[in-house]
């Protein structure tokens, strides 16, 4: 009888990669969890023969596990791993040049407002802030020609403008831009930029890609060799990478990112569509909610609409007994970890944005963010209710 050739094994779903991340990476111990690898430095066999590590600021065998884990996660060429998102983004800027200058989202977060006002802007690198959910304002920023990147978060933080990439891309394309997407608030679980043209990808990955508040780490993903190359080489001579016990932290996190990013986008959901049929909400951000711009777009582009979600009350003198007086939220910083946290931006995470800047786009001193976590709907949805 003839050999009947196998069929090519079908490709593993994305929810199964991410669960066994790393699981074969001890070829030494068969361990099945990634080892942390906590040395600073690596013995050489002999002269000019290496292990294929000599020193962890260089290359470390737990972040390289994590940085290959993100580059799949993303469809990118190569990941690396920073000590944080502003690290991140850091690395990003120093591809640019004094004199340069980059078309940046408005209503960005505070702090990287606050590095490109006080750090690059007297290096000479200036940011054009600009509404990047307006791909016509995009367009007519970008014709200057000391612009040379785009940097774009989307959905924005906190008031949820989502940015149409497929459009943004074609624009930077157009230029020879370089064109970067801050994915933290959906994660490539729900967004993935560089299917849709990004050059690169940045992470918060204390977010949601960690997910647990224990660790603060950043990410940058590159869709190609040659950024990928310049990446390294700034990560290695800057020198702000993520430690070994660190990335394993953020490894073990997206080991259940698909189940957690369900969760936190179910609840997301209900106390969004709950907010806006409260009498006292005056608002609410959520790219799922019907009638909101940017939902045809992550539906369109997209696979979720993630699990932040900001409201305004009809009174900002409601804001501060609704921050001391919760009982499941958590009054602090940060987002994207299990526990459901509340905050509020103007005097918190964008209190560096000049306030008409912040006027303009909706972030006033009657506006919370919810980071929604994997609680139970209805105990979160109960704890704003006796509050409202």
């Amino acid at each position: 009888m003839d050999d009947i050739p196998c069929s090519p094994p079908r490709p593993l779903a994305r929810a199964t990669r991410l669960a066994q991340a790393g699981t074969r990476s001890d070829a030494a111990t068969g361990a099945i969890s990634t080892p942390i690898h906590q040395t600073a430095s690596f013995r050489h066999p002999a002269l000019g023969r290496s292990s294929g590590f000599d020193y962890s600021r260089t290359s470390n065998p737990t972040r390289l596990v994590l940085e290959q884990a993100l580059a799949e996660l993303d469809g990118g060429c190569r990941a690396f791993a920073f000590a944080s998102g502003l690290a991140a983004i850091d690395a990003v800027v120093r591809l640019f040049a004094p004199g340069e200058r980059i078309v940046v989202t408005e209503d960005l977060y505070g702090g990287t407002y606050r590095l490109f006002q006080h750090v690059y802007r007297p290096l000479g690198i200036e940011a054009v802030y600009v509404d990047t959910s307006d791909a016509a304002a995009v367009r007519a920023a970008c014709a200057d020609p000391r612009v040379r990147g785009l940097l774009v978060e989307s959905p924005t933080n906190p008031v949820m403008r989502v940015a149409d990439l497929r459009a943004l891309a074609a624009i930077a394309r157009e230029r020879g831009l370089l064109f970067a997407v801050d994915n933290t608030f959906l994660t490539a679980w729900c967004q993935r930029p560089i299917e849709q043209g990004a050059d690169l990808v940045l992470y918060s990955a204390t977010k949601f890609l960690a997910g647990h508040n224990d660790v603060v780490a950043g990410a940058v993903v590159a869709a190609t060799p040659a950024l990928a190359e310049r990446l390294a080489f700034l990560q290695n001579a800057a020198g702000a990478i993520l430690g070994p016990q660190d990335s394993w932290l953020v490894l073990r996190g997206l080991k259940t990112l698909a189940l957690r990013l369900e969760r936190h986008q179910a609840n997301a959901g209900r106390v969004a569509d709950w907010l806006s049929r409260h009498p006292r909400v005056r608002r609410v951000h959520y790219p799922g909610l019907e009638g909101h711009p940017g939902r045809d777009i992550l539906l369109r582009d997209g696979s979720g609409f993630g699990g932040m979600v900001a409201f305004e009350v009809d009174d900002a003198a409601r804001v501060p007994p609704i921050l001391a007086g919760v009982r499941v939220f958590i009054f602090a910083e940060s987002l994207g970890g299990v526990e459901s946290l509340i905050t509020h931006p103007l005097a918190q995470t964008h209190a560096d944005l000049p306030r008409e800047v912040c006027e303009r786009v909706g972030i006033n001193n009657r506006l919370l963010r919810l980071s929604v976590g994997i609680e139970d709907a209805d105990d979160l949805i109960r704890d704003l209710e006796a509050l409202l």
